[in-house]
């Protein structure tokens, strides 16, 4: 008999599995449940990009391309870049087309982190970064963020985590689970503690086209940061293509060039199809993304608005398309919440704690859902509140 456990690796095994998707799976297998526990547009792709991914299959354009990409991907992309936040790349050497925005953080990661190396992580956050540090041997180091704050994060909380062994920090803003975002007046102090070292930036931005208060401002836009920064995007939030599993990571070239050999070597290129209806994303879609920005600005309120009205004390979320509501008042913890709103309201959410121990005693829900799912989600969440009352009198 094969002794599985000795021939798994240690550092797999520790790995715990994600959090969002344990009640998503849950929420799979029963019946009338309202799930608002992923982060997936409820919007169709838009039809100009499906109508060129057709094209491309009628051309039979279904070969690998060139490792980092299409050169004329790649170009519209830094075309865009430019237009959107006024920051220059050379698209041949200095940013590579990857499996949606997860291939890139896991690239900037492996390319600069050595075992040993502490990478600083901004919390509340994405559930895959500590798993990849920890995977590369390096030491994930929580700068844990606060609701009374706004969940940005200040240069005091940043200084106070460096040391001799800081190589990276992970900036993910606008962020996911909170929907904070971080101003240029707010970002500018985290600039100045790191000018001067050599501590790199992976700065990432899959949700920059939803930003609802002034437009997204990146930290590669202020001086002496594109140098140091490895600016992580994609189109799987903005442009509705989930599924088609294409992200890009733009940065200086002697890391890019490093990276580039690690994704030739795990990955050959991404999507034929995907990258050839990216292009047309990035020069026709605009209209299309403002209309779906839109209608999460309407959901955003009014989910803000209804969760307050219900007693569930609800931060107002700038960015992204998440709210990340306190439910300390109800005396759970967060897991034992979302379990009991599941298995008696039929309603998914995502327990706080998911997404950092900082997490706790919140609630991330989605809002890339339509009103209507929304607002029978809420009307059962009253009800589970009123219940919990109820057992406490």
């Amino acid at each position: 008999m094969m002794d599985y456990d000795k021939i798994i690796s240690e550092k797999c095994r520790e790995l715990k599995p994600s959090g969002i998707r344990k009640f998503f799976d849950i929420a799979a297998n029963m019946k009338g449940v309202i799930s608002l526990g992923v982060g997936e547009p409820d919007f169709q792709t838009p039809w100009a990009i499906r109508r060129a991914a057709i094209a491309a299959l009628e051309k039979g354009k279904t070969v690998y391309t060139a490792n980092a990409g299409l050169i004329e991907l790649r170009r519209s992309i830094c075309n865009y870049i430019k237009r959107k936040i006024n920051v220059e790349y050379e698209p041949s050497n200095e940013l590579i087309i990857t499996v949606g925005g997860s291939e890139a953080i896991d690239l900037g990661i492996r390319a600069l982190v050595d075992p040993g190396d502490e990478v600083l992580i901004v919390e509340p956050c994405f559930v895959c970064y500590a798993p990849i540090v920890s995977l590369t041997g390096g030491v994930p180091v929580t700068i844990e963020t606060k609701a009374e704050n706004g969940f940005k994060l200040t240069a005091e909380e940043l200084k106070a985590k460096i040391t001799d062994k800081t190589k990276l920090l992970i900036l993910p803003f606008p962020n996911n689970p909170t929907g904070a975002i971080m101003t240029r007046e707010e970002l500018e102090p985290i600039a100045e503690v790191l000018r001067g070292t050599n501590i790199m930036v992976l700065s990432d931005e899959i949700y920059s086209e939803l930003t609802y208060d002034g437009r997204h401002v990146s930290i590669t836009e202020l001086d002496g940061m594109k140098e140091r920064t490895l600016l992580v995007n994609g189109f799987s939030k903005a442009f509705a293509m989930t599924g088609w599993r294409l992200g890009y990571l733009a940065g200086p070239e002697p890391i890019v060039k490093q990276m580039l050999k690690i994704h030739q070597y795990a990955i050959m290129c991404s999507p034929t199809v995907s990258q050839y209806a990216a292009v047309e994303a990035m020069s026709s879609c605009d209209g299309e993304v403002a209309k779906m920005v839109n209608e999460y600005n309407i959901r955003r309120r009014w989910l803000v608005n209804a969760l307050n009205e219900i007693g569930l004390t609800c931060f107002e979320p700038k960015g992204a398309f998440y709210v990340f509501p306190s439910i300390k008042s109800t005396g759970l913890s967060s897991q034992e919440f979302c379990e009991q709103l599941l298995y008696k309201h039929n309603v998914a959410v995502v327990p706080g704690d998911a997404f950092g121990e900082c997490g706790e005693g919140h609630i991330r829900i989605s809002y890339a859902y339509s009103l209507k799912h929304l607002m029978e989600a809420v009307e059962r969440i009253s009800e589970f509140l009123d219940e919990l009352k109820g057992r406490s009198v």
